[in-house]
């Protein structure tokens, strides 16, 4: 892998699993629940200056990160409620770079994004606490990418989502020194 895909991709590409057994899948959601507190350790203490650097080159500031997963995962409790009330939902896809260059992404505070992050993930953890196996076999439909996903699969891919930038972050403050 070259340095530039290292930095975008530092743990690796998303791999959707073969198979989630209870194990992993209770794994996934304890990510889902430490997720916020863990975010806000790392950042808590960023100047703006240091917010507004990019964990790579050409790549998003922190927060445009913190902003994009704010957004991000508040999409992906959507897409869970609607995958467990109606019957494979074909979901609303969103331009996730067009929206990380709005204004309030590029230069608003990020305790508001780490506000949302928190109260999402508070509730997505309670919800996702109270399915059963069949429900997390619900599906709802992409139509970008025409193909139907899995509520099992899909918090997988979560899961590594929190990591992969969570990673991003934390990679950039270790090369920086702060």
């Amino acid at each position: 892998m070259s340095n530039l895909e290292l930095k975008k991709y530092p743990i690796g590409p998303f791999e959707k699993p073969e198979s989630i057994d209870d194990i992993q899948l209770d794994e996934y959601i304890k990510v889902i629940k430490h997720f916020p507190a863990k975010l806000k350790n790392l950042i808590e203490n960023f100047s703006d200056d240091q917010l507004d650097t990019p964990y790579r080159e050409g790549g998003w500031t922190v927060r445009q990160l913190v902003n994009h997963i704010a957004d991000s995962h508040i999409n992906s409790f959507i897409r869970f409620k609607l995958a467990l009330t109606e019957n494979n939902p074909t979901i609303k896809p969103y331009e996730e770079a067009k929206w990380a260059e709005l204004q309030d992404s590029r230069s608003s505070p990020v305790k508001p994004a780490m506000r949302m992050i928190k109260g999402t993930h508070e509730r997505w953890y309670i919800l996702l606490k109270t399915l059963t196996n069949k429900q997390f076999e619900r599906t709802f439909h992409h139509p970008e990418n025409h193909q139907d996903y899995d509520l099992r699969s899909y918090l997988a891919f979560y899961s590594w989502h929190c990591n992969h930038h969570f990673t991003h972050i934390e990679n950039l403050k270790k090369e920086r020194g702060w």
